[in-house]
């Protein structure tokens, strides 16, 4: 009998007198996962952010009206049971202008951290696997680093043209050098295992090596970092329109809110606050998760808990 097949039975036979079945009970309960997201701040963070996903993706739905409707009569109106939040200074519905702004923030959030590590993982294995590709890589990599990431989403705005897809490139740009560091590390890490010595010693494709043995590795930390760029992209977004080099004023967004309602703001503060307390709630929401999946996915972490 060999030493898996002891192994397994003691196993088998230990929850067997203890009466929990094998695979269950409170070893499954006491995964580091599993309790890192049953804690209180995580709970609530995960209940915030699914209202706001909810609202912003439901908001046709949520009794509002078209956010982009101008009604100059209505002008700078204080709550009311029309206007649930007033209105703004083109006598817009600001209670609709606020819901349908998450739903910007959401899709340049999503499309940055994806978008972001995508590329950043083609790059980082490249880089960390291949000696004389890290030193042509790590350098640039290291060139758009050195450059403050809202000075260069402004330039590419400005370059470019004010729309959606303009600041997501915008806001992508700046990221990928990170993820591409962290890919990198992972890789230097790994590639030096004795398995994937093995595999090179016994002929296998190059691509397998990196599909099977490293791309797995990085996947826990890019995860958690996936978390923190959606956040990032969130207030920059916001930040660019605020400045005016986002995403055209046309569009509902929490920063274009922000912005049109600073003049108003001593008369009318909740032009800027409404925006500015959801824009905060989603972002501190965003981070507490992945301080949770970061605690939960590192093994030194994990072995605190």
């Amino acid at each position: 009998m060999s030493m898996t097949e002891t192994t397994t039975e003691t196993a088998v036979g230990t929850a067997a007198i203890s009466g929990a079945p094998p695979g269950n009970g409170p070893a499954a309960s006491r995964s580091p996962l599993w309790r890192t997201l049953r804690t209180t701040p995580v709970i609530v963070a995960l209940g915030v952010l699914t209202i706001l996903v909810f609202v912003a993706c439901f908001a046709p739905w949520l009794w509002t009206v078209d956010p982009v409707q101008i009604n100059p009569a209505q002008r700078l109106r204080p709550i009311s049971f029309e206007h649930w939040l007033g209105t703004d200074a083109y006598g817009r519905d600001v209670y609709s202008r606020v819901l349908y702004g998450g739903r910007i923030s959401l899709i340049v959030g999503l499309s940055v951290a994806v978008i972001s590590m995508a590329v950043g993982l083609v790059i980082g294995v490249v880089a960390g696997y291949f000696r004389w590709v890290d030193a042509i890589v790590m350098r640039i990599m290291d060139g758009l680093m050195a450059i403050p990431g809202i000075l260069l989403a402004i330039a590419l705005v400005s370059l470019s043209g004010s729309s959606i897809m303009t600041v997501i490139i915008a806001i992508t740009v700046p990221e990928i050098p990170r993820v591409v560091r962290l890919v990198r590390s992972v890789i230097l890490s790994v590639r030096n295992e004795p398995y994937v010595e093995a595999a090179v010693s016994l002929g296998t494709p190059t691509v397998t090596i990196m599909l099977r043995h490293l791309v797995p590795n990085t996947i826990p930390p890019l995860i958690v970092q996936g978390t923190y760029i959606f956040a990032s992209a969130i207030l920059t977004e916001a930040i660019l329109s605020f400045l005016g080099a986002g995403v055209p004023p046309e569009n509902s967004s929490w920063g274009n809110i922000m912005a049109e309602g600073r003049t108003f703001f001593q008369l009318i503060p909740g032009l800027v606050l409404y925006p500015g307390i959801l824009l905060s709630m989603m972002v501190l929401s965003v981070n507490i998760l992945g301080d949770a999946l970061r605690d939960a996915l590192d093994p030194r972490m994990s072995r605190r808990l």
